[in-house]
């Protein structure tokens, strides 16, 4: 068991977001000690780090890298057949 001293205002947020999430206290602490540390652990890996971040923006093409030439290739000749065809 640990016991905690934390100031007033700090506890009056705790029992205020305690009491929206339907929790107690102690609840509240367990999630925010493991988050920290979940988000603090040294074994993470760069891949793990970014993860949120990668494909954010994507094509929705997974193959967009291996494949790069070929699409643009295909790209540039549709658009110069549209020149040509008017």
């Amino acid at each position: 068991m640990i016991s905690l001293r934390i100031p007033q205002e700090l506890e009056r947020k705790l029992d205020s977001l305690a009491k929206s999430k339907g929790k107690n206290r102690s609840e509240i602490i367990k999630d925010s000690i493991l988050e920290y540390i979940k988000n603090h652990s040294s074994e993470k890996t760069p891949f793990d780090l970014g993860q949120d971040l990668f494909g954010k923006y994507s094509a929705g093409d997974r193959n967009l890298a291996k494949n790069r030439k070929d699409l643009l290739k295909e790209k540039i000749g549709r658009k110069n057949e549209k020149r040509r065809s008017n």
